[in-house]
């Protein structure tokens, strides 16, 4: 089954931050829902030095057709100067899920 959604993955250091701001995305229907992971350890060249310190990461799920206008909101709201946005084209899926994720991306009303 080919699908026509997506994951983003986006990392952040506040996860305060990172919920707020994804719960906004939810309820715009940037995406279908935002599933967050605590406490991950990032290890990465940044400036010439070698940070490592702990992020979270959320992945979300959205129609393809939205993933330009989400890379966008995340770019203009994210406190990092180059966030991490990773997007994964999802090739197969449980279609009551995909369909899901179509709806609650759809326009309002």
């Amino acid at each position: 089954m080919t699908t026509d959604i997506s994951e983003v993955i986006v990392t952040a250091d506040d996860p305060e931050w990172l919920a707020d701001f994804t719960r906004i995305l939810v309820e715009e229907r940037l995406c279908a829902c935002a599933q967050h992971f605590t406490s991950i350890r990032s290890i990465y060249r940044w400036a010439g030095d070698i940070q490592d310190g702990t992020e979270v990461r959320v992945a979300l799920h959205t129609r393809r057709e939205l993933v330009p206008q989400l890379i966008e909101r995340i770019e203009q709201n994210h406190p990092s100067q180059v966030p991490c946005v990773l997007v994964v084209s999802i090739d197969d899926a449980s279609p009551a899920y995909v369909e899901w994720v179509r709806t609650e991306t759809g326009s309002v009303g």
